[in-house]
């Protein structure tokens, strides 16, 4: 004989799915808090200047410029 499918049949298979469902939208939701914390800071006050200034000092410092 085979056996009958039904949707409201359960397996314990099923809660690790959802729990591996749940976990990927808590580190999406992660990613789009720090993705909108550095853009609020890039926008606001010349962070992005001020960063790319950074890097060029440190660069011509290390060449010795």
């Amino acid at each position: 004989m085979y056996k009958q499918w039904s949707r409201f049949t359960y397996s314990p298979g099923d809660r690790q799915a959802g729990q591996a469902t749940a976990e990927y939208a808590l580190v999406i939701l992660a990613a789009a808090l720090i993705a909108v914390a550095l853009m609020t800071w890039a926008t606001g006050g010349g962070g992005i200047t001020t960063l790319f200034q950074a890097v060029l000092n440190r660069v011509i410092g290390l060449v010795g410029g």
